[in-house]
């Protein structure tokens, strides 16, 4: 993976965790904490709508994946905080 991947792979984490942290009732986790959570949202967004035969392409689509995946944990984590 070439450096310039993984600069839109951290870009991308962080727009898509930012966002999922505004949609989320949460204020956002810092620049890390958004970046990691939109990371694992894209992985589970991937995962998920793949199964389901669902496609995002290019740069925007990528955001809005990862955003969608970003959503789903933020409310997977919140279901577990109040277990």
């Amino acid at each position: 993976m070439d450096p310039v991947s993984i600069i839109i792979w951290l870009v991308i984490g962080a727009i898509a965790g930012w966002l999922a942290g505004q949609v989320m009732r949460g204020a956002g986790f810092g620049l890390v904490g958004n970046i990691i959570v939109g990371i694992l949202g894209a992985v589970l967004g991937a995962v998920i709508f793949s199964a389901l035969g669902f496609g995002f392409s290019g740069f925007i689509g990528d955001i809005i994946g990862s955003f969608l995946g970003a959503c789903i944990l933020l409310f997977l984590i919140s279901l577990v905080k109040r277990a």
